[in-house]
């Protein structure tokens, strides 16, 4: 039975972790920049701390897909990328002079746990709501990012032009830690009890039960065999290499046509609003042709966007950032649809938490390569590299038509 009080706490608390998340982002590459002047090195920790979230995904799948209180697995990770957060930020300032080891050490930490905040949230839906309202609530939740995504690279650019760019840190992991009571509100699930071993007590049981690797096998192939889901995963993976190479532009881009580089990241904002308007318009008059005939044309107005921007334009700008965002809004909510479409019931987290680790590794790619052109090249040299990128995913999308959801 639907519980609509546990969806709204379920959701207010994914707003907030979520705009925690992408706060923090923009402020440690804004950080990195004040402390170390040097782009590549930003960019860098920004990609060391996405890269490890390949590891840590597909087992926080693992561990929701068998705890019978999934909600308390969610806080604890929630609370250690908390305090990782401020651990990277307290190596940035130890003795002046940033040891980038240690720093991305720490930054590698908090990635594992980087999946959470994304999946880990939005696997847990189909438990709150009847089947029915499902799309809706999927609807809901992607919103939850593009509001995050609107207020997240706002109030970093905010902290970090009145208070220092370290504030904006602290002040995202402030948020993160809000939502750990709504993260605590989500219902136990005893019905997984049966699929435990004996010797389970809690959800740290799976790392000494011998299923593990079996298990996690099975994630993996139910995200690669199934082709809808396998094809998802591939134009959205490399479609997020290129947001990530865009990310790092953001800030050169805020000096180059905004005058300033904190206010770079307001251009994150405004393509969240975009992202949103898209949503709307969708959900108002929902296409024909379903969710995965999004994935077709969501990468090429990426690529043009980000095309626009390279010619440095600043009414181009503006078109970008609304083509920017048409094209992230309906790409995430289709990606969405499409997982809890074909992801099989006992797999759910493990298929959307491994979705997300792959993501936010073609984001830490496409962050670094970026890093790496603007230090060797010029900005525009990175802009058109990311739109190169969004145009190899509109060539993933393309050569494969749309399944109808009637078959397994």
């Amino acid at each position: 039975m639907e519980n609509r009080y546990a969806l709204r706490m379920h959701l207010a608390g994914a707003a907030v972790a979520r705009t925690g998340d992408e706060m923090s982002g923009p402020a440690l590459l804004l950080t990195a920049l004040a402390l170390t002047g040097s782009t590549a090195t930003a960019s860098v920790l920004l990609a060391g701390m996405t890269l490890a979230a390949a590891v840590g995904g597909p087992l926080i799948g693992l561990f929701l897909d068998r705890s019978t209180r999934p909600g308390a697995l969610l806080a604890a990770a929630l609370a250690g990328h908390c305090l990782a957060l401020l651990a990277v930020l307290w190596a940035l300032h130890a003795h002046g002079e940033p040891p980038l080891v240690m720093t991305l050490l720490i930054a590698l930490g908090a990635g594992l746990l980087g999946p959470v905040l994304s999946a880990g949230w939005t696997s847990q839906l189909p438990r709150l709501v009847l089947p029915a309202a499902l799309p809706r609530a999927t609807a809901l939740d992607a919103m939850t990012f593009h509001a995050a995504a609107l207020l997240g690279p706002a109030l970093a650019g905010t902290a970090a032009g009145l208070l220092g760019a370290g504030t904006g840190v602290v002040v995202a992991a402030v948020l993160i830690a809000l939502s750990l009571p709504a993260a605590l509100s989500v219902p136990p699930d005893p019905s997984r009890r049966a699929a435990r071993s004996p010797r389970s007590g809690d959800w740290r049981a799976p790392l000494a039960d011998q299923l593990l690797r079996a298990e996690l096998r099975s994630g993996f192939r139910a995200t690669v065999r199934n082709r809808p889901l396998a094809r998802a995963t591939a134009v959205t993976v490399i479609s997020c290499a290129g947001e990530g190479a865009f990310v790092v532009c953001v800030p050169l881009l805020g000096d180059q046509l905004l005058g300033d580089r904190d206010r770079g990241v307001l251009l994150l904002s405004g393509i969240a609003v975009a992202a949103v308007a898209a949503n709307a318009l969708l959900a108002r008059w929902p296409p024909r042709h379903g969710p995965d005939r999004i994935l077709n044309w969501s990468p090429l107005a990426l690529a043009l966007a980000y095309a626009l921007m390279a010619t440095g334009q600043p009414l181009l700008l503006v078109v970008a950032v609304v083509l920017a965002g048409a094209g992230e809004g309906p790409q995430l909510t289709a990606l969405f649809t499409i997982r809890h479409r074909e992801a099989p019931e006992r797999l759910r987290a493990q298929v959307f938490t491994t979705g997300a680790s792959l993501k936010l590794t073609g984001f830490a790619v496409g962050a670094a390569l970026a890093g790496l052109v603007i230090s060797l090249g010029s900005l525009t040299a990175a802009l058109l590299a990311a739109a190169g990128v969004q145009l190899v995913a509109a060539l993933c999308a393309a050569p494969t038509t749309a399944r109808r959801p009637g078959r397994p």
